[in-house]
């Protein structure tokens, strides 16, 4: 196949991307399409249409309906070309439904795992796998099915970890199909199919490129991620082909990295494994001061240099592959050192040791936040609401927090010894469900002292510790107790739109107080004729 047939998918990818976003970015604006404000820990601004996986998903098409038609009586092109148009479209429904409303962790991973399965049930799969540097093949067996599944559902969360910025996932998978157009063109498989993704991933750069017009969402990203899994499997004769299945891998190293770090992270502090968070590679480089623009670009090229590699690990049918591991290895250090992860490596027990004794105190928090979640479906007023979240701060160690409404602002402030104090605001869902500020004493103890916790409680005169003096530690817990505030706000706003105010109360049915509560007392009444659902804490200012 020449060069010139397969640049035709590329342009006809580009073509339908440049005609589809400007069509979905107004009819987002005249008729309100989805665009869900974004999660705690992401920061982008204003609200931006979640919707690239659709353009995306209908160059896809165009682009299928031209391969087909050019592979027209050859079944051995066609093969498995049904399986990834059903499985690819299942995991971009799957992401899809995401943006329109949230799914849950748990239940995302689920379908991933099912449409990976299904595509081992219907003959797409890993098989057999030669041994690198010999002629050895041996098969796999049972456990093909579940490489194949890790190897899919990886790659399709790998993906959609990289879309934390404008532009990065967008970018890097271009680098990618750019890569399995190669690949494709050399084993005879699915080439023009990865060349024409790859121009639609060009054009969407466009209108994707810091500042961003329209985002990837949960649904381009899973169809990305999940497609170019399938893709390298498709080009790897069910894997017999080594170096078909580690030349993407090395484009994605920084990703792999970045995942393997926050999974490391958050299990030796408690946190759940799949929340996210601001410590991903991306966020150290914006907290080094770089613009979005600099930081995508400065991924951009260290990529580029693992593309190269990937490109050298095929052409040499994977001979130069320890080679290409050491020279990996180096670049990660030396990016390493850049972005100061280095000095951490090399203070593991430090880290290990203060991130253990961190995670009683982060469970103890996932257990009041979530509480505090609850409460958002049970809570009568905002005002009720508000009391639960100074309860729950008091008991997490913050000495102040300050919440500010649509309609006002409620401060809670208790009185202590230290004069410094850690300090965070939060403006959260863009001020929707308030803005809020909290402060922590920071508090030190003697390093010689056996009871670190002893004398830092009496120095202090807190009966709870360690508590949040520590500022990882303040970082942290600050961040899961503002975030369980934005679920109860979302649980108790019950999906409406308008900003969060204290005046407001709502009527609940609660089964169990109907003997002893008259029914009028949960009807919705003025707040300036309502008693105070809970009596005011010690040290409350209003």
């Amino acid at each position: 196949m020449s060069c010139w047939t397969m640049l035709f998918p590329a342009l006809l990818g580009i073509g339908i991307v440049f005609l589809g976003v400007p069509l979905i970015l107004k009819a987002a604006r005249v008729v309100n399409l989805p665009s869900r404000v974004r999660d705690f820990h992401h920061g982008h601004g204003p609200p931006v249409p979640r919707l690239g996986g659709l353009v995306l998903m209908a160059a896809y098409l165009g682009i299928e309906l031209f391969r087909v038609i050019y592979h027209r009586g050859d079944g051995a092109a066609t093969t498995g070309s049904w399986v990834v148009a059903a499985s690819s479209s299942a995991m971009f429904g799957l992401g899809f439904w995401d943006d329109l409303k949230p799914l849950g962790a748990k239940r995302k991973l689920a379908g991933q795992v099912v449409i990976a399965a299904a595509v081992c049930l219907l003959g797409i799969g890993i098989e057999r796998f030669r041994i690198p540097f010999t002629d050895t093949i041996i098969g796999l067996g049972g456990w093909g099915i579940v490489i194949t599944v890790s190897w899919l559902v990886g790659m399709t969360n790998l993906i959609n970890l990289m879309d934390g910025v404008d532009g990065l996932a967008g970018g890097i998978c271009l680098m990618l199909m750019a890569l399995l157009a190669y690949v494709g063109h050399q084993s005879g498989s699915f080439e023009l199919l990865a060349s024409g993704m790859a121009g639609a991933l060009l054009a969407f750069l466009w209108f994707n490129f810091p500042p961003a017009r329209i985002y990837l969402g949960d649904g381009g990203a899973y169809f990305l991620g999940f497609q170019i899994g399938l893709l390298a499997i498709l080009s790897s004769h069910k894997g017999t082909v080594f170096a078909a299945l580690v030349a993407p891998l090395f484009v994605l190293a920084l990703p792999i990295l970045d995942m393997t770090l926050a999974i490391i992270r958050r299990g030796l502090r408690g946190l759940p494994i799949f929340r996210p968070d601001r410590k991903h590679i991306h966020h150290r480089l914006l907290a080094m001061g770089l613009s979005r623009r600099r930081a995508v670009l400065s991924l951009y090229a260290v990529t580029l240099i693992f593309l190269a590699m990937g490109f050298a690990a095929f052409a040499s049918r994977g001979q130069l592959v320890p080679l290409l591991l050491g020279l990996a290895i180096l670049v990660v250090l030396i990016c390493a050192g850049k972005l100061r992860f280095s000095r951490e490596w090399f203070a593991v027990g430090r880290i290990v040791g203060n991130s253990l004794g961190m995670r009683r105190e982060v469970h103890y928090t996932l257990a009041l936040t979530r509480w505090l979640v609850l409460e958002g479906n049970r809570c009568v007023s905002v005002q009720e609401l508000w009391s639960n979240l100074v309860f729950a701060a008091q008991r997490l160690g913050f000495n102040y927090i300050s919440l500010t409404l649509a309609d006002g602002q409620r401060v809670w402030e208790q009185t202590n010894k230290c004069e410094l104090c850690h300090s965070v605001r939060h403006e959260l869902q863009g001020g929707r469900f308030g803005i809020l500020e909290l402060k922590a004493p920071v508090c030190t103890s003697d390093d010689t002292d056996p009871a670190p916790e002893r004398s830092w409680s009496s120095a202090c005169e807190r009966p709870l510790c360690p508590c949040v003096s520590e500022e990882k530690a303040f970082g942290i817990i600050s961040d899961l107790l503002a975030e369980g505030w934005a679920k109860a706000a979302m649980k108790w706003n019950a999906g409406e739109q308008t900003p969060l105010r204290f005046d407001r109360t709502v009527t609940r049915q609660r089964d169990h107080l109907q003997d002893c509560v008259p029914p009028d007392s949960l009807t919705r009444v003025p707040s300036a004729e309502r008693k105070p659902a809970n009596p005011p804490l010690e040290g409350a200012a209003q």
